[in-house]
């Protein structure tokens, strides 16, 4: 993925720019070569993103992981075709992911490096590279709505991109849930240890439904999400290790039922999706016992540009949200909110909802997102 690096030299929040129909400035050719090397750079990265997401799920990076070779070796490990194999590591010695030894034609995957790149916990980034993949196809779609106006709805991006955002998340529900995210909301393990309802909105696959259920089997969950394909994996998870205390429902989540009320919602990553996120936050209170909490994974950003700019995941989000979060809620006529709707706008909105005692939490290995703890006034 490109990131683009601000430094001394780089054009700034707040600088004049030339208009239409003012002199043509003198040429800075240092900022001239500053651009091209910010484009060409973001250009390599998203190539270098490719390579990632193909040497994932080809299992290139776990041969790697296994141990150093050549590029038959690595090949034959995995199940591949030599040359494929060789020109993939090209791009990811070249990148600085692999190390590459001439003399004996030998390719080694760094441990530091290993643990960005393979296993199941939540450290490993390999999955994010999807998202590339993924997003590209729709950038002409994008430029047919950014003319004419509306979106693209969420259907053109199914199944896809539930599989991506499961693989994404599936590491941090594992690994972070309980022991990390959950706690942010004080007194709530607790809760879910001795019993409670829970709703789990815009689930997904359900894999944060299942984990929920397996840890917590005296409590309810139910997880609702618009996709119904997406919650056939979910049914088929949890069917699989014969959990009774879970369901799922194919429900858009303004929708959400609130007789009889839950004890506690939780949602990651959706309510920035929304057509109607307001009238989602005002559901989900709507449909919590008093006292009850609301606890929300979000995108760690601001609501203003300037605040974001040295943030070098920003491109990141700004273009997810312009090529999916943003644009599928449009598609619906709704707010289109965005990836990067951020703190302020979230605080606010919580509040208009009638949330009291919102407060924020880090979520370890996850810099892109941050724990909204939200609760209903009690009785």
């Amino acid at each position: 993925m490109g990131t683009t690096t601000i430094d001394e030299s780089s054009p700034t929040i707040g600088e004049s720019t030339p208009t239409r129909g003012e002199r043509t400035p003198t040429i800075d050719e240092e900022r001239v070569q500053w651009c091209a090397e910010q484009v060409m750079g973001a250009c390599v990265g998203g190539t270098l993103a490719l390579m990632i997401d193909l040497a994932d799920r080809t299992g290139l990076l776990d041969a790697l992981a296994a141990g150093a070779g050549t590029s038959q070796e690595l090949a034959d490990g995995a199940g591949l075709q030599e040359r494929y194999v060789r020109e993939c590591l090209g791009a990811l010695v070249s990148g600085g992911l692999v190390q590459y030894e001439a003399d004996t034609r030998t390719y080694t995957l760094p441990p530091e490096h290993a643990i960005c790149l393979t296993g199941d916990g939540s450290a490993n980034l390999a999955p994010v590279s999807r998202i590339n993949t993924l997003l590209a196809h729709h950038v002409g779609e994008a430029a047919i709505v950014a003319r004419e106006g509306g979106g693209i709805p969420y259907e053109r991006f199914r199944p896809d991109f539930t599989a991506v955002m499961d693989g994404m998340s599936r590491g941090v529900f594992d690994h972070q849930l309980v022991p990390s995210i959950l706690p942010a909301a004080d007194g709530l393990v607790d809760e879910l240890t001795r019993g409670i309802r829970v709703a789990d909105i815009g689930c997904g696959t359900g894999h944060s439904s299942v984990v929920l259920a397996r840890t917590f089997p005296r409590s309810g969950i139910v997880g609702y999400d618009l996709s119904g394909d997406a919650l056939a994996v979910g049914r088929s998870e949890a069917a699989a290790e014969e959990l009774e205390n879970v369901r799922f429902e194919q429900l858009d989540i303004v929708e959400l039922p609130d007789d009889p009320p839950f004890d506690a919602v939780v949602g990651f990553d959706v309510i920035h999706d929304q057509a109607d996120p307001a009238g989602v936050l005002e559901r989900v209170h709507r449909a919590l016992v008093p006292g009850g909490v609301f606890l929300m994974v979000d995108i760690k950003a601001s609501s203003h540009l300037e605040n974001n700019v040295a943030n070098p995941l920003a491109p990141f989000l700004y273009a997810v949200s312009t090529l999916h979060c943003m644009t599928v809620s449009l598609a619906r006529d709704g707010a289109g909110l965005g990836t990067v709707w951020g703190e302020e706008l979230a605080r606010e909105m919580l509040g208009t909802a009638g949330f009291v005692d919102v407060t924020l939490h880090d979520v370890p290995d996850d810099p892109l997102n941050q724990v909204y703890v939200a609760r209903t006034a009690t009785a």
